[in-house]
């Protein structure tokens, strides 16, 4: 099944789920609840997700005279992707990592963090980048948004349900809601479903960007080699994130973090790396450069 269709029928399933959830809790007013509460969701992250997560980054826009080598990049790549010029910025963080944000192409923009300029040289960077501009020629942001608003609006419902329990309001009549019995079991099985299908469109969506920046660049091995990089130096330089936007970066951001691991919203680094050398995965450490790093550092 391809991405694109994997990612729709993912999306269907999130609906479906949000309304069940709904109905169990208060029947068919529950459902027309649940379906408002999603709509408001996401129409104010549609407009302003992306401000809030520069913000919360303290993502810095960089100018061409800030910044000539990096501007000059994305522009050239951005142009070759057939994307209007995004904004671009720098998280100032250690930890190598990027992402992209904007509800469209018209608001796209690249973050990549200082750790990530200091540590990349420049094709590695580029396949970074190429990625990142795949996520916006895909409107991945638009669908990874709406995914991590839908299962935010399932959780908000579970803990409501939980507290119906709580309290004993649990409904058993003809318009199909559920007991006191069936808001605990919908409450605790509800989020984990949520979770697991937000997972499983994050990591399609992953791999498609993966394929559309070696369509970019030309040069599969450019990312490749800076996957592997960032695979390791995630586990040596702890990235301060938070797990509500792990999904919108290139590697997750929590890796260090054993927990986080087993919900990861990224599919493994060696799959993604082997997928774009047209190999079978191999077991193997990252080798870290020690030559000079060819860029300057951009305070």
């Amino acid at each position: 099944m391809g991405n694109q269709m994997k990612t729709t029928l993912l999306l269907t399933v999130l609906t479906i789920l949000i309304v069940m959830v709904g109905r169990i809790i208060g029947g068919q007013g529950g459902m027309i609840i649940a379906l408002l509460l999603a709509g408001g969701m996401n129409f104010f992250s549609y407009f302003y997700s992306d401000k809030m997560v520069l913000k919360m980054y303290r993502a810095q826009e960089v100018s061409r005279n800030q910044a000539p080598q990096l501007v000059d990049m994305v522009q050239e790549l951005s142009s070759r992707a057939g994307l209007p010029m995004p904004k671009v910025c720098i998280v100032p963080q250690n930890a190598p990592n990027a992402f992209a944000t904007g509800r469209n192409p018209q608001h796209g923009v690249v973050a990549v963090t200082q750790g990530l300029l200091d540590l990349m040289g420049p094709d590695e960077v580029r396949g970074v980048i190429a990625h990142e501009l795949g996520h916006i020629k895909n409107r991945d942001i638009l669908v990874g948004t709406i995914a991590a608003t839908l299962a935010g609006a399932i959780m908000t419902l579970a803990s409501m349900a939980r507290w119906a329990a709580i309290f004993g309001v649990g409904r058993d009549d003809e318009e199909g809601g559920a007991g006191i019995f069936g808001l605990i079991a919908m409450s605790i099985i509800a989020p984990m479903a949520a979770m697991l299908v937000q997972m499983a469109i994050s990591r399609s969506r992953e791999y498609l960007a993966d394929a559309t920046a070696a369509q970019i660049t030309g040069n599969p091995e450019g990312l490749a080699a800076a996957l592997e990089k960032l695979g390791s130096a995630s586990q040596r330089v702890p990235m301060d994130a938070e797990p509500a936007t792990a999904h919108m970066f290139i590697t997750n951001p929590l890796a260090g973090q054993k927990l986080a691991n087993l919900f990861s919203t990224h599919p493994p680094i060696e799959e993604r790396v082997a997928r774009l050398r047209g190999a079978k995965p191999k077991p193997s450490a990252a080798a870290q450069s020690k030559a000079p790093n060819p860029w300057d550092k951009l305070r």
